[in-house]
């Protein structure tokens, strides 16, 4: 592989304006698609195999007037002023005119009227009108949803307390701001990293370029393939940590070769062929990540996974074509300051040369490292496993409105509907009968709502509500706990369990679902998924490596490093957002059960970044013990050569998801939290304390690999061992492109 990756290496120098015009073509191509493209359709969170996504089916199906399961819901609660009662005629007044000028909204499909459903508190205090949109929440129009806020002013204006719930206002997207701040971040950390503007502009340029590009292909073909206009959420995440990834090490390499004596055009040859090796696998441990959160049944997972799948293949091709073509343009800018003043005196500085008591850091660190390796380890796992025991206590839910901040209208509707009606309102029930093969419809409804009153944990059960045919009811099941709580959950469980007596006493099928079923459904779907998962992709990254690195132990140590470091996140996550250690101080208001989709975000992502890293590092190492060095000399070569860049890059991708933490939304600043840690533990904690200090424990047995696989597995010599066996000069000037490829000897 190295050979021909030198040879594109060294085309893509070469005809560096060809490769650039294709790119700029590509990329037109693509924006000129995405904005004449359709909008893309309504994401819907579908989650196969689940009991609430078969009722949103069957409701779908049975009622269909009532518009899309999926439509956006607004929850307008209304509180009385002190001392008054809100059926008072001017409060009363208000709420009718409020519900009625929401109700001639287009997206609107209905709005009920507080005093005609009876939502009024006990104590007369409070009441809501629920307002039924046509559309998911991020379809709703700007006019829409300004509508909805300036009814609730005009409520709030005649003396009334008023606050928005439901989903019609939220929006999970992220704000431009982080990502801004993590391309600055990373700009200022290349440029510490390369001392040079053109070789950090360079890197920057190259990974916004591979967003761009890969984005603008999902969004022309969005409405062919069914993708949302949420799927790219993940791509623009990875796109940027990868490319930067890619670029740094890709250009690194560059400048070591430099540093050889190289000429530009052989230098850039090499450094595709070798780097970019590592970049390749890197890039396909990566997809492979992405591509396997498929097997969770998550459709919005699946599209977002494929999308981010594609998006870093893009930045592999644009690494290893379009970066050495712009290297082509500043063949001597990309070198450090320092190096061209040399260059200027007529001064080469040979690679690795340093003076005597100045090494780098990362060099100095590996020598420590193999001198004392045993408690290193023992450190490292220690440190982690630690970080780890929280994890043990991991209780998966959908945190909601009670986990926003209080300065936020959702929160506040949510606290005035629980205070006024009792805590398990926030989290009502829909249980769906399918009475299709009853010989009473109507009597077995009545059946069922009798017997739902009587379950212990309910408060309260709505009438039936049939569709048109009269074979089919919606019941609303009111808890009398919290939605997150363990209660409810059993709840939800009970009610199922007699689905079965059900149907033998009534004839009727019954499915429960709701927000919170759905919340119940989808934890249970992540944690049935999550060793499948974890299997699928360990796996197959596995047998990747073993390619890679020719070895059976390198594989299996990369594996086990990412487990350590993924348990360790979880277990800061769990601290943080489940117990509330330093709740204050990251602007958790309330704590409770960690997000269902926490656990395979986070396994698919730091998975990525982990491989990226192992690769880098280890591949530079298994370079230098295939040309001959002993295995301690091996892993300070390697650090001496990558454990810069591998520092530079996960400090980008902490300062990055650290910008995240500082978002209102739990989920943002939850996934934030947990991938900063992540990347921070695999990077410093893993991979440059656990993995040199094992490889130096096990020296040359760490690239043992039975002669049996040798002979299987192919050679894809991600070293470059064969473009040390060449020719290295170059026969006469004006020669063909053939006679500059390296020779076999």
């Amino acid at each position: 592989m190295a050979t021909y990756l030198y040879r594109l290496g060294r085309v893509s120098f070469r005809k560096r304006h060809w490769f650039v015009l294709l790119w700029a073509a590509v990329l037109a191509v693509a924006i000129f698609g995405a904005a004449k493209a359709p909008a893309a359709p309504t994401d819907s969170m579908s989650i196969s195999g689940t009991e609430s996504q078969k009722a949103f089916d069957l409701l779908d199906e049975r009622f269909p007037d009532s518009g899309s399961s999926d439509g956006a819901t607004a929850r307008l609660v209304f509180v009385a002023p002190d001392g008054q009662k809100i059926t008072a005629a001017d409060n009363k007044a208000a709420i009718e005119h409020t519900v009625s000028e929401l109700a001639d909204g287009s997206q609107v499909s209905s709005a009920l009227d507080p005093f005609k459903t009876h939502a009024v508190s006990k104590d007369g205090t409070t009441a809501y009108a629920t307002i039924n949109y046509t559309e998911a929440n991020s379809e709703l129009t700007d006019a829409t949803t300004s509508s909805l806020k300036d009814a609730a002013q005009d409520a709030r204006d005649s003396g009334l307390t008023v606050e928005i719930g439901g989903d019609a206002l939220q929006s999970m997207e992220m704000s431009s701001s982080s990502e801004l701040i993590g391309v600055a971040v990373a700009a200022v950390v290349l440029l510490i990293t390369f001392a040079s503007v053109v070789a950090a502009g360079l890197s920057l340029l190259t990974a916004l370029l591979g967003i761009g590009t890969g984005v603008a292909i999902i969004t022309a073909l969005a409405s062919t393939i069914g993708f949302s206009s949420t799927t790219t959420t993940l791509a623009l995440m990875l796109g940027l940590a990868v490319g930067i990834d890619y670029a740094l090490f890709i250009l690194s390499r560059y400048r070591s070769e430099r540093a050889e004596g190289r000429d530009p055009e052989e230098a850039a040859g090499r450094a595709v062929g070798t780097a970019g090796s590592a970049v390749v696998f890197a890039g396909l441990t990566v997809i492979i990540a992405l591509v396997g959160l498929s097997v969770v049944g998550m459709s919005m997972l699946t599209k977002m996974g494929i999308a981010a799948a594609f998006t870093v293949l893009v930045a592999v091709l644009i690494a290893l074509t379009l970066l050495p073509a712009l290297i082509g343009f500043f063949p001597k800018a990309v070198m450090s300051r320092s190096v061209r003043k040399q260059a200027k005196a007529g001064r080469t500085p040979g690679h690795g040369a340093h003076t005597p008591g100045k090494e780098p850091l990362s060099t100095r660190w590996a020598r420590f490292v193999i001198r004392r390796p045993l408690g290193v380890l023992m450190f490292g796992v220690l440190a982690l496993g630690t970080c780890a025991v929280p994890a043990l206590d991991l209780e998966l839910g959908n945190p909601g409105d009670e986990s926003k901040p209080t300065s936020t209208t959702e929160r506040r509707g949510y606290d005035a509907l629980s205070d006024a009606f009792g805590p398990g309102f926030n989290g009502p029930l829909t249980v769906v009968v399918d009475a299709k093969g009853s010989d009473g419809p109507k009597a077995a409804a009545t059946t069922i709502a009798d017997d739902l009153k009587a379950t212990d944990g309910v408060v309260s059960v709505s009438q039936p509500a049939f569709n048109k045919q009269g074979d089919t009811a919606v019941l609303t099941v009111t808890p009398s706990t919290a939605p997150a709580s363990t209660e409810t959950k059993d709840l939800v469980h009970t009610i199922r369990d007699e689905a079965d007596g059900i149907k033998s006493d009534t004839g009727a099928d019954i499915l429960v679902s709701g927000n919170t079923a759905v919340n119940i459904d989808m934890a249970d779907k992540v944690t049935s998924s999550i060793l499948p998962y974890l299997a699928l992709v360990v796996g197959l990254a596995f047998l990747l490596l073993m390619l890679v690195f020719r070895s059976v132990l390198v594989p299996l140590k990369a594996a086990l490093g990412f487990l350590l470091s993924v348990c360790a996140s979880f277990g800061v996550i769990v601290a943080v957002f489940q117990w509330g250690w330093l709740a204050d101080l990251l602007g958790v208001e309330t704590v409770g059960p960690i997000s269902s989709m926490m656990p395979i975000f986070l396994i698919g992502v730091v998975f990525g970044l982990a491989m990226d890293y192992e690769v880098f590092l280890v591949t530079r190492m298994r370079e230098a013990y295939v040309h001959g060095e002993r295995p301690g000399q091996a892993i300070i070569t390697g650090f001496r050569h990558s454990g810069k860049v591998v520092v530079a890059a996960a400090v980008i991708m902490i300062s990055v998801f650290a910008g995240f933490i500082g978002m209102s939304e739990s989920t943002i600043k939850m996934m934030g939290l947990g991938l900063a840690a992540a990347v921070f533990f695999d990077a410093f904690l893993v991979r440059m304390t656990i993995v040199p200090a094992l490889l130096a424990l096990l020296g040359d047995k760490a690239w043992w690999l039975p002669r049996w696989l040798q002979k299987i597995l192919p050679n894809v010599d991600v070293e470059g061992e064969k473009l040390n066996r060449t020719h290295e000069t170059v026969l006469a000037s004006g020669l063909g492109e053939s006679e500059h490829e390296p020779s076999r000897v």
